[in-house]
């Protein structure tokens, strides 16, 4: 496979080189290089393309002014073909001009690597699983599960384009309360709607019109053979229907977003076997001094933690043994099947900020059982508001309870929530504005980013159209205007994008890249005429051609990314 290279990270290496050049020749005193030199893309055209300001951190060690540093290390810094000029800044910046020529050579180079364009061996085959969505499997999903769905595939998609082997998980909630709070709201509305009586037992029951719905499925199909049957066999017998129920409507909401995964993985599977997983886990808490047992309940103790939690609940509490574990019991269970018996380098969970309170018990579970914390990774989300304009939508038409995911694909369609979700930061509240969602203005980020792509794809057929092979690969030396330029440097910075999304666990960067990039294409598009009528300008009409071909590769890649058609026309 053949990767593309980090901008800023060959900058840094060229640094790094040229600080060791002037303490051998002697214009700097000889002192530790930083392990990491910082290189950033320059926020004005007067400052180069890129800068750093590792003088300015040198300045303590070295005992002299930032700019005088920089003065001494600019020279010793090894020329390269892509730099054209290297500048010393007050008060102590290098700052690095790519050369004009050699970024016009990256347009035929792009359009080589196609959709590899961008792919980085940073992660260098590291086995990571990201485990994301993993709603309860009692209901349809809601716009919050939507948030959790794109954020993981992104992210995902980012990993692996950096050089990680991705796996992606969903984790099925198939045991315990919530298993059986499913079974037995089904079954209370199946005895109702056949006016049957209720059992001699009452316990919570989910609302929702989608429960009468699965209760109406099991009358239509079954009749009565229910109702004389013993309570506690038919609510195991509908909890077990109900959640095979809910997760295929899951994942056929799931593939109307291009989300899928490699692994579902159940909760139930670690309560079986003899002895289970769950007995295992058990055994070694206990046998290593992690397990309090108090109040008849079972509850894990670790010096990490504020407070003792929950392991095991009380009989007295709860009398089905079988719903007694709680969620960190699990969480003990599946850590071990993450890390050790699956051997995953690292685990990424996508969870909403509800859930604040549990990352540090998971982040201890692990250290009780011998697992690294830091090969265990909790990403929090924040919630999601559906607006119209200035208005805020708060309930379902068909529920009344919820938007569920399947409403607002039917509303929107899937390409306008995966943009949308990505728009922001995970650890920021989302406001989703339906209304801006499906105009088609400028206004809609998502719509001027796909029909930059529609754009392109126009241009091309209209070339073929009047005769001209749009699949010549022009001279690359032709594209001078500072428009096709700009484009490219853009185009160059993907790899770049790519890399800090995926260090920081931040897919939000791409929406950002793709709007730039949209934007310098239509201003190339204004300020470029691309197909020319004058014979005379044939060979910049091809070179021309060859960018915009370019283009459309990178405005595709990112756009596939996000989990995004890249339409051809709109």
């Amino acid at each position: 496979m053949t990767y593309t290279k980090i901008m800023r990270r060959e900058i840094a290496d060229l640094v790094r080189e040229g600080l060791q050049a002037a303490q051998a020749a002697g214009a700097l005193d000889v002192f530790d290089i930083p392990k990491e030199i910082p290189v950033t893309p320059s926020r004005h055209e007067a400052h180069g393309d890129y800068g750093s300001p590792v003088c300015m951190g040198l300045a303590r060690v070295l005992h002299r002014a930032p700019i005088q540093i920089a003065e001494a290390l600019a020279p010793h810094i090894p020329a390269v073909e892509y730099i054209s000029g290297i500048e010393a800044a007050p008060p102590g910046f290098i700052n690095f001009t790519l050369d004009e020529g050699w970024l016009a050579q990256q347009a035929p180079v792009i359009l080589e690597m196609g959709e590899a364009w961008g792919n980085l061996d940073v992660g260098a085959g590291e086995r990571v699983q990201v485990e994301f969505v993993s709603a309860n499997p009692t209901g349809p999903l809601t716009i919050g599960s939507a948030r959790n769905a794109v954020l993981g595939d992104a992210m995902a998609a980012v990993l692996a384009a950096a050089g990680y082997a991705v796996e992606r998980e969903y984790y099925v909630n198939d045991h315990g309360s919530k298993a059986r709070k499913l079974g037995y709201s089904i079954y209370m509305r199946y005895l109702s709607l056949l006016d049957a009586p209720p059992p001699s037992f009452e316990e919570e029951k989910y609302p929702g019109e989608y429960v009468t719905a699965m209760a109406q499925e099991l009358v239509d199909a079954s009749g009565r053979r229910f109702v004389e049957m013993d309570p506690e066999q038919a609510i195991r017998e509908f909890s077990a229907w109900g959640i095979e129920r809910v997760l295929a409507g899951v994942e056929k909401d799931l593939a109307r977003m291009r989300i899928h995964f490699d692994t579902w993985r159940h909760e139930r599977d670690f309560y079986q076997g003899d002895p289970s997983l769950y007995e295992q886990m058990m055994a070694r808490l206990r046998e290593d001094g992690y397990i309090v047992d108090k109040e008849g309940a079972v509850w894990f103790s670790h010096p990490d933690l504020d407070q003792d939690a929950v392991l095991v609940r009380s009989a007295e509490v709860i009398p089905n043994p079988e719903d007694r574990p709680t969620y960190l019991m699990s969480d003990v269970c599946y850590l071990w099947d993450k890390l050790v018996v699956r051997d995953f380098d690292s685990a990424i969970y996508i969870w909403g900020a509800d859930h604040h309170g549990d990352v540090p018990r998971v982040k201890a579970a692990a250290k009780a059982l011998g697992i690294d914390p830091a090969r265990v990774e909790l990403i929090l989300y924040q919630l999601v508001t559906l607006r119209r304009g200035d208005q805020e939508v708060r309930m379902s038409k068909s529920s009344g309870e919820f938007v569920t995911l399947r409403e607002l694909i039917d509303e929107v369609g899937p390409d306008p929530i995966r943009f949308m979700m990505l728009t922001r930061t995970a650890d920021v509240t989302l406001d989703f504005d339906l209304d801006l969602a499906v105009e088609e203005s400028d206004r809609n980020p998502v719509y001027y980013v796909q029909y930059a792509h529609t754009r392109i794809a126009g241009v091309l057929r209209h070339a073929a159209e009047r005769g001209w092979d749009p699949d010549v690969i022009g001279d690359p030396a032709l594209l001078t205007h500072p428009s096709e330029l700009d484009l490219i440097r853009k185009m160059l910075a993907l790899p770049e994008i790519i890399d800090v999304a995926a260090e920081h666990r931040a897919p939000h960067h791409l929406t950002a890249y793709a709007r730039e990039l949209a934007a310098l294409f239509h201003i190339f598009y204004h300020n470029c005429r691309i197909v020319s009528s004058d014979p005379a300008d044939a060979d910049l009409s091809h070179a021309r051609l060859m960018l915009a071909r370019a283009a459309k590769t990178v405005l595709a890649r990112v756009l596939h990314l996000m989990g995004m058609d890249a339409p051809e026309t709109m």
